[in-house]
């Protein structure tokens, strides 16, 4: 996945990322997902009033 531009500082994000679990692989799992990448998918999709199937490639 190609870096984007993110919506959040880091200074958001870092307030934000507190609250969030920790991101493990459990056995034979899939490989975790960004948590900051998804949380901007999340906030494109409330802004834009877009579908949930429907945000750029660049979120997960």
């Amino acid at each position: 996945m190609s870096r984007f531009k993110s919506e959040l500082t880091d200074g958001q994000w870092k307030l934000i990322e507190l609250c969030l679990p920790e991101l493990k692989r459990g056995k034979g799992g899939p490989k975790p997902i960004d948590n900051r990448a998804c949380f901007e998918g999340i906030l494109w999709i409330l802004r834009s009033g877009a579908r949930w199937k429907d945000p750029p490639s660049h979120y997960p």
